[in-house]
């Protein structure tokens, strides 16, 4: 019983690195432009299939993957200039509107480009167990670690950079932050890029565990959503946090609770966001925000 317990929470850890990854990126939008992106999910499967389609002209794998990188950050700051900018200061609906677009066009170029069947995409992690256990996968163990190494990359980003510092003080006040010199269209448009170059990260990650194909990111999504919600949508941590224990949480469920959780899988992550913010809105690492009036 204990080694099935902890089967699923390791098991659970590596799913729930996945969630985080799609999190973090979620979470790197917010803080730029304070609005959820719905099309995250469609951005990141987009890239995983131009990854795939640079594998298939015979480029190595790592030199597809930085390929893939480089160009998800340039869309990422096209978007933002041709399709954001503009809308900047419109109402909250016109960025959702202007989100579901974006979702739909790029899954629908998907499938126009590749189509809608499913194809397999290579691990570059091998397939020989990790130290001679295979509680964990070696492909689950190397997103365990590419999703710590991202967190680390981008908290030495913000924290130690000239130009990292200028996005959080572009993010959190933007007219204070103009007014010191600081180019604050510029900086949400990096946002912007890094956050499609994390989301592009994700998408190739997660392929080869649940194939590619346009709609391969709808469940990774809401999941991401999820594990943002649970840490807090302030807090890029709290993003990768909040990941792993939707990913730990779905397991045990599914493994305790086995009607639930094959039946019902995407509605566990509904619960985990209604509970999250019931009880506590600004999730668990989030900041608690007053505003005076």
């Amino acid at each position: 019983m204990m080694e099935l317990f902890l089967h699923q929470v390791l098991a659970g850890i590596a799913t729930g690195a996945i969630y985080a990854c799609m999190a973090l990126a979620i979470v790197m939008i917010y803080q730029a432009i304070d609005h959820l992106n719905f099309a995250q999910g469609e951005m990141a499967m987009f890239s995983t299939f131009v990854a795939w389609q640079l594998l298939e002209w015979n480029l190595p794998y790592w030199a597809a993957f930085a390929g893939t990188i480089a160009l998800s950050f340039a869309a990422g700051v096209l978007i933002e200039h041709v399709v954001l900018r503009p809308i900047l200061r419109a109402p909250a609906l016109s960025h959702v509107v202007a989100f579901i677009a974006l979702l739909a066009i790029f899954n629908s170029a998907a499938g126009f480009i590749w189509g809608h069947g499913i194809r397999s995409f290579p691990s570059p992690f091998g397939t020989q167990p990790i130290f001679g256990q295979t509680l964990v996968s070696p492909h689950n163990a190397g997103i365990m670690g590419m999703t710590l190494l991202m967190l680390v990359l981008l908290y030495l980003f913000f924290r130690h950079t000239r130009i990292g510092l200028s996005m959080r003080a572009a993010a959190a006040n933007p007219e204070s932050a103009q007014l010191a010199g600081i180019r604050v269209g510029w900086m949400l448009a990096l946002g912007w890029g890094m956050a499609a170059a994390v989301g592009s990260v994700a998408g190739m990650l997660i392929a080869p565990i649940v194939f590619l194909e346009p709609n391969m990111m709808l469940g990774i999504l809401l999941y991401g959503f999820a594990g943002a919600v649970v840490g807090g949508l302030t807090s890029p941590v709290g993003a990768v946090v909040g990941g792993v224990l939707v990913g730990v949480i779905e397991n045990l469920v599914g493994t305790y609770m086995p009607l639930l959780g094959r039946e019902l899988k995407l509605t566990i992550a509904l619960v985990i966001i209604i509970a999250v913010l019931t009880i506590r809105p600004s999730g668990l690492f989030g900041r608690h925000i007053v505003t005076r009036v």
